[in-house]
């Protein structure tokens, strides 16, 4: 099977993502910040973010979720994201390395969508956000 799928009958169950290694670094963090209008320091400074508890800048949580998206868009690019349920376990670290997966867990071809657990993990292997996504693609 390809990376990608265009339609509901390319995907079957069990099906693991295509691995994607999100742009965590500080200088990403800020111009999301920057954009959105969260330029507080536990974002964009790790010194700011040791003060406040954290070891160091955090992605925030929109960010990863908006990784989680783009994950999903590399390998459907025609899917329409209906849902992202999110648990966020640990922080996800700025300039540290993590990878999402994500596995097909449903496939309903007569509504044309797809469920995927996905995975945020850290360079340790450490799990920092699960959750579950729903797609809706091309019949």
């Amino acid at each position: 099977m390809s990376d990608t799928v265009q339609t509901i009958k390319d995907v079957e169950f069990g099906t693991e993502l295509p691995a994607f290694v999100p742009d965590t670094s500080i200088e990403n963090t800020r111009r999301f910040g920057t954009h959105v209008g969260w330029n507080g320091g536990r974002f964009t400074d790790h010194e700011a973010a040791k003060k406040e508890g954290f070891p160091g800048a955090i992605v925030p949580g929109v960010m990863s979720q908006g990784f989680l998206g783009a994950m999903i868009h590399r390998w459907a690019p025609l899917a329409e994201i209906t849902a992202i349920d999110t648990v966020f376990r640990a922080p996800v670290l700025v300039d540290h390395p993590h990878s999402i997966v994500g596995v097909v867990t449903d496939v309903d071809e007569d509504e044309g969508t797809v469920e995927i657990d996905i995975t945020v993990t850290n360079e340790a292997g450490e799990t920092r956000v699960f959750g579950t996504a729903t797609a809706l693609l091309p019949k």
